[in-house]
């Protein structure tokens, strides 16, 4: 999201009224595990303390409240659920396993991540999914059946095949899927959802609760088991390696603006009872002009269970040089759960990438794994060849392609910021 934004889409009746929220499939009952309520509107995220309470919400009527002016709930217990997704032997699986698919969210003209550029930016989302429907399916959120059908006329325009394409009728204020999407979780052959809070990285823009409930719509929409912990947790704040290992940064998740009332000790147990994790690294801080308060997947990411891609700033004399190589020698002390180091690669950095006189969070580090393929953002910079040429050598069985992402980062985010890996059942 871009803080050069001076009105959010107004949250108003008449907008309300013009959302179309349903999807066309069958809705079947969700249930729904965890500090589940619902009330999670803008003004209090908090959740009444249910324990881990098993309970079923109507598929039909079932909205987050303050979601929708004419929703109503149907709620009612049926027991109690004692057992966390961990206990349950649920995990959430690294990115390079098998997809089912991949997710997206439509960015809407009226919405406040593209001011002033928003049309340079459906051709990158078509590119993107031209690539994407080689390998997967692409499911896209979009805000009702006019924005359906000026997205499939644009995705034709641009010569993107549609037949792996599915329109989802899941309204969100803004892009970015991988912070308000579904977190899937695997047992076996099974799969479950992880529905977090969202809150806009801190109640930064406001209104954010249709991104919110995206998670319940897709759960629905698969009949999947839903999983609802109660706190704020956006998915590019994580990393996990499928293995038991989670990596997360300080400067993200114990920020104030998140979870004020968890201690980190608090935060790891989460991470690990709904990850289906042994331990939690942390790093510190993230790199300039990122507006999430340091994701971790514009610094560091897995490529397998034992190997760290990491970027890395050449010049001294850029802001991003002592950060990113306080988080260099963290990783390098960094250990597996049997006890060994970690490979670390490094990434370069795409040097200082501005717009309007702003410092975007360009990076690397930014890539999306999807089946066969890896997704690079590229920069029009010298260091794009440099970058494509070793995350090929480091994905010997996958594609890696560049593609230009200079547009979309004015956003504050790029491919993987944009995207949601569905693992395969």
């Amino acid at each position: 999201m871009n803080p050069n934004r001076n009105a959010p889409f107004p949250d108003t009746p008449a907008a309300k009224n013009n959302i179309n929220p349903g999807a066309t499939h069958a809705a079947p009952a969700i249930p729904i595990f965890g500090n589940a309520a619902v009330n999670k509107s803008p003004a209090s995220t908090a959740r009444p303390n249910l324990g881990l309470a098993r309970i079923f919400f109507n598929a039909v009527e079932c909205r987050k409240a303050e979601k929708f002016a004419s929703a109503q709930f149907s709620v009612f217990s049926i027991g109690t659920l004692d057992k966390t997704p961990k206990e349950l032997g649920y995990r959430m699986p690294a990115e390079w396993e098998p997809h089912a698919g991949t997710w997206l969210t439509w960015p809407r003209p009226e919405g406040i991540s593209f001011p002033d550029k928003y049309d340079t930016v459906p051709p990158v989302y078509a590119e993107l999914i031209r690539h994407l429907v080689q390998v997967e399916d692409v499911n896209i959120n979009v805000w009702n059946q006019e924005k359906e059908d000026w997205v499939r006329g644009l995705l034709l325009k641009e010569k993107t095949p549609l037949e792996r394409v599915h329109f989802h009728h899941f309204p969100a204020y803004e892009p970015w899927c991988r912070d308000h999407g579904p977190i899937f979780l695997k047992r076996d052959h099974e799969r479950a959802i992880v529905d977090w809070d969202y809150n806009a990285w801190g109640g930064k823009y406001p209104p954010f609760d249709l991104d919110d409930a995206i998670p319940q719509h897709v759960a629905r929409l698969r009949n999947l088991p839903l999983f609802s912990p109660g706190i704020v947790m956006e998915g590019g704040s994580i990393e996990v390696n499928g293995c038991g290992t989670v990596l997360t940064t300080t400067s993200c998740l114990l920020n104030p603006n998140r979870n004020p009332h968890l201690s980190k000790t608090e935060i790891e147990k989460y991470l690990c009872d709904y990850l289906g994790a042994s331990q939690v690294l942390w790093l510190g801080d993230g790199i300039a002009g990122d507006d999430t308060d340091g994701h971790i997947d514009d610094l560091t990411r897995f490529i397998n269970p034992t190997t760290l891609v990491t970027v890395v700033e050449d010049d001294p004399s850029d802001v991003n040089f002592g950060v990113l190589q306080e988080n260099l020698q963290q990783l390098q002390h960094f250990r597996n759960l049997d006890g060994s180091a970690f490979r670390v690669v490094t990434l370069p950095m795409p040097g200082v990438i501005e717009y309007d006189g702003q410092r975007l969070p360009a990076s690397y580090a930014n890539f999306y794994i999807a089946n066969k393929i890896v997704l690079v953002p590229t920069y029009r910079h010298k260091n794009d060849a440099v970058a494509l040429a070793i995350l090929q050598k480091e994905f010997p069985a996958h594609r890696v392609i560049g593609v230009d992402s200079t547009e979309l980062i004015w956003g504050l985010g790029s491919f993987h910021c944009i995207t949601q890996q569905e693992p395969a059942a």
